[in-house]
C-alpha cells in the first residue's frame, strides 16, 4: 500500500498541506518541522512525485545514470566522462536531460535511485556497470521500470536490454598479442572481481595463456579499484614475486596510468624491460609515454547506443529485450614490444 501525504501528516502531527509544504521546500515552515516531517518521510517510506501537479502519464524527458561509484571517484577514470559524453550528444538531439546519480556509497546511490523511480523525476535509468548480486538492478526489475545496463547482466540476461562489449575476446587477443611477441611470463590485473567486465576479460586472458600452454597461476592476478593508485599496489605485488612477469595485461588504462609510473620508480623500462597492454583506448592512452596499446571499446558509441536503446523503451514499454554488442578493434602503440 503506498503511503500518502496523509499518513505522514498523521506521523508528525501536523496537517497536509504542511507536508506539501515541507516538499515544495517553502521558506515559511521552520527548520524544526521540515527536519520532522522529512525524517517521518524517510521512515515510511514516502517519496513526493514530482510530476503530481502534471498530466498523468505525461513523459520527463529525462534520463537517469547510475555509475559504479560515487560520481566524485567514478569519474576520475576518463572512461564515465566519455561515456556520458555518448550518451549526451545522443538525448541532446532527442531534446532529453540527463539525471546523475551523485550518491557516494552504495546505500545512498540506492535511495537516489528509488527517489528518481517513485518520484517520476526520470523516465528510465542507464547502469553503467554490471555486478553480481546488484539489488539496484532488481529493484529497477521489480518496479518494471525502464532500464538498460552498460555491460553483461549476470541474472535475467534474455529479459534485459544490454550494450556490451565481446570483452571474452577482446581478453583473448590482446593477451594473444603478447603471447605472439615472445611473452610466456604474463600477469593479469584487473578490477573489482564483482564486475563483469573484469571477470570476461579475465576469462580471455585464460583461454589464450591455456591454448598455448602457458601457466596463470593465482599470484600472476591482482585485482585492484580501476584507479591509477590500484595499478600502484599491483607493480608491488608482482614484481616482488621470485619470477616476475615480462608482459602485463591490465582491464583499464587509468590502472595502465598507475602501472607505468610505479615500473619507473622501480627502475623498469617500458616496453624494453616490461611490456603493457590494456583496454578502452582512452583519450590519454595515446598521450602518455609510451603510448599504450590497448583495446578500443568504442566507449562513445557505447553510450549513444545504450541512451538510444532506453529512450526506445521508455517510449514503449513492449519493447523486447536487446542484446547490443559493439565491436572492438586493438590499437596498437608503443607499450608492447618483442621480447629478447
Amino acid at each position: 500500500m503506498n503511503v500518502t501525504i496523509k499518513d505522514v501528516a498523521k506521523a508528525t502531527g501536523v496537517s497536509p498541506s504542511t507536508v506539501s509544504r515541507v516538499i515544495a521546500d517553502n521558506p515559511r515552515i521552520s527548520i524544526e518541522t521540515k527536519k520532522r516531517v522529512r525524517k517521518a518521510m524517510k521512515s515510511l517510506g514516502y517519496h513526493p512525485n514530482v510530476n503530481a501537479r502534471n498530466l498523468v502519464g505525461k513523459s520527463t524527458k529525462t534520463i537517469g545514470v547510475i555509475m559504479p561509484s560515487s560520481a566524485d571517484k567514478a569519474l576520475q577514470n576518463p572512461f564515465f566522462p566519455e561515456i556520458l559524453r555518448g550518451i549526451s550528444s545522443y538525448i541532446h538531439d532527442m531534446q532529453y536531460s540527463l539525471f546523475l546519480s551523485t550518491g557516494e556509497t552504495e546505500d545512498e546511490i540506492f535511495e537516489e535511485a528509488q527517489r528518481m523511480v517513485y518520484g517520476s523525476y526520470v523516465d528510465g535509468v542507464i547502469l553503467l556497470y554490471s555486478r553480481a548480486n546488484d539489488r539496484l538492478m532488481h529493484f529497477l526489475r521489480d518496479q518494471e521500470f525502464p532500464f538498460v545496463i552498460v555491460g553483461k547482466p549476470y541474472e535475467y540476461m534474455n529479459e534485459i536490454t544490454y550494450v556490451d562489449n565481446d570483452n571474452v575476446a577482446a581478453g583473448k587477443e590482446i593477451t594473444e598479442h603478447l603471447i605472439q611477441l615472445g611473452h610466456e611470463k604474463i600477469a593479469y590485473i584487473g578490477g573489482s572481481k564483482e564486475l563483469f567486465v573484469t571477470s570476461d576479460r579475465e576469462s580471455g586472458y585464460e583461454s589464450a595463456m591455456l591454448a598455448a600452454d602457458l601457466d596463470a597461476p593465482a599470484n600472476y592476478r591482482f585485482h585492484a579499484e580501476f584507479l591509477k593508485s590500484g595499478g600502484r599496489e599491483a607493480v608491488e605485488h608482482l614484481f616482488s614475486l621470485d619470477t616476475p612477469p615480462t608482459g602485463l595485461v591490465i582491464s583499464d588504462d587509468l590502472i595502465s596510468f598507475g602501472v607505468l609510473s610505479m615500473l619507473e620508480e622501480f627502475g623498469f623500462s617500458v616496453p624494453d624491460d616490461v611490456s603493457l597492454v590494456s583496454f578502452n583506448n582512452v583519450y590519454l592512452s595515446e598521450i602518455i609515454r609510451p603510448a599504450l596499446t590497448t583495446v578500443d571499446v568504442k566507449i562513445h558509441t557505447l553510450g549513444v547506443q545504450s541512451a538510444k536503446a532506453l529512450i526506445e523503451k521508455t517510449i514503449n514499454k513492449a519493447e523486447p529485450a536487446k542484446r547490443i554488442m559493439i565491436p572492438h578493434t586493438i590499437v596498437f602503440r608503443d607499450s608492447a614490444s618483442e621480447r629478447n
